[in-house]
């Protein structure tokens, strides 16, 4: 019987997205508005699509809990969008969540790290 493969940590799978040429963030702003970093465009759902999603578990404390999405925008550019998930949110209120939520999801085999 074959023995599973660890699973990757966040750090571990930052730095093989970092290897295809995705090193930047795309955060939301106190005005709710999602940026990619450097830049000031901003971003709706609508014209981005998560290519992939990423859940991490803390092995000995349930606040270390994390999820990394890959997103792609509509004109092409690509950043990572990294929350905490469970109780503690890195972002107030529910913009958040409605935003991600409305991202469309269209996964990309590229992202799988197996």
């Amino acid at each position: 019987m074959e023995k599973p493969k660890p699973m990757l940590t966040l750090s571990q799978v930052m730095a093989r997205l970092a290897k295809k040429g995705i090193t930047q963030e795309f955060r939301m702003n106190e005005n709710s508005e999602m940026k990619l970093s450097g830049e000031d465009r901003i971003f709706t759902a609508d014209e981005m699509k998560i290519k992939k999603s990423y859940r991490f578990e803390g092995d000995s404390n349930p606040d270390d809990n994390a999820v990394l999405y890959v997103a792609q925008s509509a004109d092409g550019k690509k950043g990572m969008i990294i929350d905490s998930y469970g109780a503690d949110s890195n972002y107030p209120g529910e913009a958040f969540d409605n935003f991600i939520r409305n991202i469309p999801i269209e996964e990309d085999d590229e992202y799988n790290f197996d």
